[in-house]
């Protein structure tokens, strides 16, 4: 992963922001509505859906059914898409991070999907496929996950939007308080505090080498209590977004 120095980073995306904030065109309904498709369709596919983003598209717009594909990822696609209008429904009602958010886009993300353990904290321990982290154990989630609000609370006028959002993604996918759906509830509750503050939907991509980066940023917060390589990475893929928006108000601007 390219590395650079975070507080220049953070300088770059609020340059970026106060750039498209002078451009409100980038809140488009239908630039958002094409972000939400890509970005369910990347978040899922970090976890292993098979649909391609034309397929997520049809999927979630049309009610198609694609052959060859099991019905659980048109449900994975579907859910998150609805997870991803709830998040931009609580921005406008100005609602603050709490359980209830938490377990209710938890409880969308494996709506019909886990009957017996959406919207709801996991009971059993776990372990992370390919990851040497050792999540904790169950009967240390209620406190943890107090501890875990609490930190946003003291921090959320604190730190800057884009390391509180990493933090809080960070954090929930350490505590793993969930059977499955961890990944995809941590980067919506990043989002929702990215959104909240007036940046657009970051986008971790799916591919490849993206997951590599994304699951070695995390394994070195964990093992190496190291949170530089995943602070940056958010903060790339925050200004990824800016910046394409941005090529796209000034294409537009010049067509006009």
């Amino acid at each position: 992963m390219k590395s650079n120095n975070l507080n220049d980073l953070l300088q770059q995306a609020d340059n970026l922001q106060q750039e498209l904030q002078e451009n409100r065109d980038w809140q488009q309904q239908s630039v958002q509505e094409a972000f939400s498709i890509e970005y369910t369709y990347d978040s899922n596919r970090i976890e292993g859906n098979t649909l391609t983003l034309r397929e997520t598209e049809l999927v979630i717009h049309k009610g198609l059914t694609v052959g060859g594909k099991p019905m659980v990822e048109h449900l994975e696609a579907i859910n998150h898409y609805e997870a991803v209008a709830l998040l931009r429904d609580v921005v406008k009602e100005h609602a603050d991070l709490n359980a209830f958010l938490l377990l209710s886009l938890h409880g969308l993300i494996l709506r019909g999907i886990d009957r017996d353990n959406a919207g709801r904290f996991r009971s059993v321990p776990v372990m992370i496929s390919g990851s040497r982290h050792v999540p904790p154990q169950p009967w240390q989630l209620d406190k943890l996950m107090e501890d875990y609000f609490n930190y946003y609370l003291e921090n959320k006028s604190q730190l800057h939007p884009i390391l509180l959002a990493a933090e809080m993604h960070e954090r929930l996918l350490s505590i793993h308080p969930f059977i499955d759906g961890n990944g995809r509830t941590a980067r919506l509750m990043m989002n929702l505090i990215l959104l909240q503050h007036g940046f657009p939907i970051a986008i971790i991509h799916g591919d490849m080498q993206s997951r590599l980066d994304y699951y070695h940023a995390l394994e070195k917060c964990n093992l190496k209590d190291d949170k530089s390589d995943f602070h940056a990475l958010i903060a790339q893929a925050v200004m990824a977004t800016m910046k394409r928006l941005l090529a796209l108000v000034k294409k537009e601007d010049k067509n006009v």
